[in-house]
């Protein structure tokens, strides 16, 4: 079974108790969504594999460390995913990036794909795939099906906002992706948004509402 990371840094706590707020805006918004994925990046790759490296300081040669074994990737869900793509990319900097399109049809609320570019080496890599919210899990499941279609097979999913039904759907369907939820909430309404959550986050990271 997947293992659950729900995020308890206070740092983390309190960006996301400001992006909740109605009134906060777009600018403010981006800002705190890409500084809660980098807060989120670090503690989601703790477990990280390091080896020996021999390497010269100033001062002596030393014994330091450096990550060992696969690279990793980011894959950021549209469009939403895009605002944790620089806060990760902040903390591992050499990683690549793939997208994955796709939209909710809102009368079956399943995902219907449009767009899937990735790198080269992809199946090569520890890939994180980042999406906001977690909500019906319908999206997420998906996106990952369709990455181990490509042969990933080392996959990680972050989250900020979570609900309990998307979380389930994704143990049942993923049990082999290890999922980082920044806050995991009650339960989703009726028409699929996660309560008490923060409303659209696409919407809101780039100010189309």
């Amino acid at each position: 079974m997947s293992k659950i990371t729900v995020m308890d840094h206070p740092l983390i706590q309190h960006k996301i108790g400001i992006i909740r707020r109605k009134e906060t805006g777009s600018k403010d918004f981006r800002q705190l969504i890409g500084e809660i994925a980098m807060l989120m990046c670090y503690e989601a790759t703790r477990d990280l594999k390091l080896s020996d490296v021999e390497i010269e300081t100033p001062m002596c040669a030393m014994t330091a460390k450096e990550l060992a074994g696969k690279k990793l990737a980011v894959v950021p869900i549209l469009r939403a995913g895009l605002g944790m793509v620089d806060g990760m990319l902040t903390m591992i900097p050499a990683a690549k990036v793939g997208h994955i399109g796709l939209y909710r049809n809102e009368e079956t609320l399943e995902p219907v794909e449009y767009y899937c570019k990735l790198p080269q080496d992809c199946a090569e890599r520890e890939v994180f795939v980042v999406d906001p919210m977690l909500a019906t899990g319908g999206s997420s499941s998906a996106a990952i099906a369709m990455l181990k279609e490509k042969g990933v097979r080392h996959i990680r999913f972050m989250c900020i906002i979570a609900a309990p039904e998307g979380v389930k759907r994704m143990q049942k369907e993923h049990p082999d992706v290890d999922l980082y939820i920044g806050a995991l909430d009650d339960h989703l309404n009726e028409h699929g948004y996660i309560v008490p959550g923060l409303g659209d986050a696409g919407d809101r990271i780039f100010g189309t509402k």
